[in-house]
């Protein structure tokens, strides 16, 4: 344990996360791709329970 490796600086760049960026930002917050995703992961559901019930 004598060569354990601390870090003397406390805020460094590796502290914090990556900010996002505007795309991904926009994509959060867009009622129009939140209701396209929504439709395509209920599609995925009703294919997966048509295909567990024949």
């Amino acid at each position: 344990m004598a060569n354990k490796i601390t870090n003397r600086e406390p805020y460094q760049q590796a502290y914090y996360p990556p900010a996002p960026t505007g795309f991904t930002r926009y994509m959060r917050t867009s009622l129009v791709w939140q209701g396209v995703r929504f439709l395509v992961i209920n599609l995925k559901i009703l294919k997966l329970m048509a295909k567990s019930h024949h």
